[in-house]
């Protein structure tokens, strides 16, 4: 542990103190590679929103362009033709009540849960599991939907779910280390532009404060908004 608080500290060293264009700070971030695995790239954005009030909440998704990096593993409520279509769309779980029972006995070893908007009843008594990891389905996320098989090959190429916390920031995965530079920024660039056009009405000054991005091992770089 003792190693890696050193290197963290070498870099940190050497992360410029003005917020940089988001080539630039991809480019640093590549440069802070160096691990025995392949790290994550989040984003961190910071918002002058007031997270108490409803109106200036931001949330939703995004397909980036060039994914994630990582195959999500995706669950599905349905039956019938959409139970059969999502299986056919990559679903790594698809079921009913026995899926909920298999949750409610703890498992939840997948990233994203999806549901037809008939299964809300069986799916609905599972908030008090899913809720507090950010896997219950919601129609505002995308997750409760008739279309169950579009949104699994949506998860499964890359999309990624976002919502402010209690601070007012929104946080999410935008790639890998080991992809391309170009790839990197690109997928950087459509977050932010997704962020800034979602602007809620009542927001009045500054809507974007600040914006980061860090590998999972290393500082955070500041990106000009």
């Amino acid at each position: 542990m003792a190693k890696r608080s050193k290197r963290y500290r070498a870099l940190a060293e050497k992360v410029p103190a003005q917020p940089q264009e988001v080539s630039k700070a991809v480019q640093i971030i590549k440069d802070f590679g160096g691990t025995k695995f392949d790290q994550s790239v989040e984003i961190h954005i910071r918002l002058g929103i007031d997270s108490k009030q409803a109106d200036q909440l931001v949330r939703g998704s995004i397909v980036l362009p060039h994914g994630i990096g990582k195959t999500q593993r995706v669950v599905v409520f349905a039956k019938g033709d959409a139970a059969a279509a999502a299986e056919e769309a990559g679903a790594d779980e698809v079921g009913q009540e026995d899926l909920a029972k298999k949750i409610q006995g703890g498992w939840t070893d997948f990233d994203v849960c999806i549901a037809s908007p008939d299964m809300m009843g069986v799916v609905g008594p599972l908030g008090r599991v899913l809720g507090p990891r950010g896997l219950m389905p919601s129609p505002r996320a995308g997750t409760v939907t008739p279309d169950v098989a579009g949104t699994v090959k949506e998860y499964k190429a890359g999309k990624v779910e976002f919502r402010n916390d209690s601070g007012g920031n929104v946080h999410a995965i935008v790639g890998r280390l080991s992809f391309d530079i170009g790839k990197l920024e690109e997928n950087v660039s459509a977050f932010i532009d997704l962020i800034t056009s979602m602007k809620p009405m009542a927001v009045k000054g500054t809507y974007i404060k600040g914006i980061s991005i860090a590998a999972t091992m290393s500082p955070g770089v500041r990106i000009a908004a």
